[in-house]
């Protein structure tokens, strides 16, 4: 089993990999789902779309930012197609994380999605949504123990001699 640390470096690796016109070992563009990677990318205008993770405790944060029309927020189905969005993105994530490190990522959704639409003119607007999973094999009371106080002698002794803000004995500065 993959210990917390493991688990953050192998999803920060995934993500370093997946960038826009990232390529895999193949010489292929790496597809992950986004609306971006549709049509030809010097004929068609390109949607503007990504995604980034952050963790909070044992949970990991997918965020989906993108640019649309207005006419597609109103459209039916809106929120779904954002839920599938953020799965498909999750799913790329254990995929490529399996061929990074060769074990599992297990991710489990806590809670909906959550979306804030806002609009840069009356045609165009922009989406920020984010979903939370719990990440399988990180524990929380390893995450949440407290840290130990390991600063150095010599650093502890300078702090506790002013630090920074001691005058030097033949600065002839005035303050």
């Amino acid at each position: 089993m993959a210990t917390t640390m493991e688990i953050v470096r192998g999803i920060s690796q995934v993500m370093a990999n997946s960038h826009d016109g990232a390529l895999d070992d193949k010489g292929e563009p790496i597809k992950v789902g986004l609306k971006r990677e549709e049509g030809h990318p010097i004929l068609d205008s390109r949607v503007m779309d990504g995604f980034k993770v952050s963790f909070h405790g044992n949970q990991l944060c997918i965020h989906y930012h993108s640019e649309l029309k207005l006419k597609d927020v109103h459209a039916n189905g809106f929120e779904s197609d954002l839920e599938q969005m953020i799965a498909d993105i999750a799913k790329f994530l254990k995929k490529e994380y399996k061929k990074v490190t060769g074990d599992a990522l297990s991710l489990k959704a806590n809670g909906e999605v959550e979306a804030i639409v806002q609009e840069t003119s009356r045609v165009r607007t922009w989406v920020q949504a984010k979903q939370y999973f719990d990440i399988g094999g990180v524990d929380a009371e390893d995450i949440n123990s407290p840290s130990e106080d390991n600063m150095e002698e010599k650093f502890k002794t300078f702090l506790d001699q002013g630090g920074w803000d001691a005058k030097v004995k033949n600065d002839a500065s005035k303050e």
